[in-house]
C-alpha cells in the first residue's frame, strides 16, 4: 500500500495529502512525530529514494545546527539522529511500492502515483 509520510503542521506536507487524496488511490498517512520510523524502515526509504542519508535531513532544523552540524557523522549516525529526532526528516514522503519520492515540490509525488 502506498504510504505518505505526513506532518499536519507542514504546507508542502498538507498540498502532497491533497494530490493523494485527489488521486483517488488507496495510501495510509504515517503522521511520523507522532509514530516514529524505525531505524530499519528509514533505511529502507532512503535506499527507495536513492539518496545519501544527509540529503534526507531538514539542516535549518535547530536541532540539526546545535547538536549535528559540521560534525562528521556515518550514514548510520545520520539515520539514528533521524529516528530519535523526527523533526529532522525533510517531508513529505511518499512511497508507492519499489518508489519513493520527497513531496518538494508536491507536484514531484505525481511522478509515482
Amino acid at each position: 500500500m502506498m504510504k505518505i509520510y505526513h506532518n499536519p503542521r507542514c504546507s508542502k506536507s498538507r498540498q502532497g495529502l491533497e494530490i493523494l487524496n485527489n488521486s483517488g488511490l488507496d495510501f495510509e498517512v504515517v503522521n511520523y512525530l507522532e509514530n516514529p520510523v524505525s531505524e530499519k524502515e528509514l533505511k529502507e526509504i532512503v535506499k527507495l529514494l536513492a539518496i545519501a542519508p544527509i540529503d534526507l535531513v531538514r539542516k535549518n532544523e535547530a536541532i540539526w545546527k546545535e547538536n549535528f552540524k559540521g560534525k562528521d557523522l556515518s550514514n548510520d549516525e545520520i539515520i539514528k539522529a533521524m529516528v530519535a529526532n523526527p523533526k529532522l526528516i525533510e517531508r513529505p514522503i511518499v512511497v508507492n511500492n519499489n518508489k519513493a519520492v520527497v513531496g518538494r515540490p508536491p507536484e514531484l509525488i505525481e511522478t509515482i502515483l
